[in-house]
């Protein structure tokens, strides 16, 4: 007897929706698959036609949520003097922003960061970089930037969203284009 498609794909977000309320309240290590399977109204067997554990629940949600390459926008030139391109990734942090305020805070997974900028690099490099640009310092300064922008926009959901989205974006650029010196002094 074969399952339906429908059923199946409910069955698995309803597990992913549980795993989900569970790791906005605890940290990781301290969830179980019998605390998800009761809270989705499951049990075990059916969890484990769709996962491997806790840690693969979570790993299923963060391949969904970092886009690949063929699914960045792609980085539109109107004028010279662009900047990096902060609406694009203002677009793609509130789509999903239920998972990134999360994954990306306190409580979170440390290494996501990490796997998001590693997928939004290449779009980055191909935009910008300049031969006459050391790779190597290239790369750090693709890390710097991408800290920056993914580090001020967790603070903002943090902070509920307390800056208009366009004057949060324009600090960015601001603070890029012309560092943060004139802020502290």
């Amino acid at each position: 007897m074969k399952k339906q498609p429908e059923v199946t794909a409910q069955t698995r977000q309803n597990l992913i929706d549980a795993f989900w309320s569970l790791y906005c309240e605890k940290r990781i290590e301290n969830i179980t698959v019998k605390e998800i399977t009761n809270k989705a109204g499951y049990n075990r067997g059916t969890f484990y036609e769709y996962f491997t554990d806790v840690y693969d629940v979570l790993e299923q949600i963060e391949q969904s949520l970092i886009p690949g390459i063929d699914e960045l926008p792609p980085v539109n030139f109107q004028n010279e003097n662009i900047g990096m391109p902060l609406n694009m990734f203002m677009k793609l942090y509130e789509h999903n922003s239920k998972y990134y305020s999360v994954l990306l805070g306190d409580n979170g997974d440390p290494s996501f960061a990490s796997k998001l900028k590693n997928a939004t690099k290449p779009t980055l490099r191909q935009t910008f970089y300049n031969n006459n640009i050391d790779p190597v310092e290239f790369d750090f300064v693709l890390e710097y930037v991408l800290s920056s922008m993914i580090g001020i926009m967790s603070y903002w959901f943090r902070k509920n969203k307390v800056l208009p989205a366009e004057r949060l974006i324009e600090l960015i650029a601001e603070l890029t284009e012309n560092g943060v010196k004139k802020y502290l002094l």
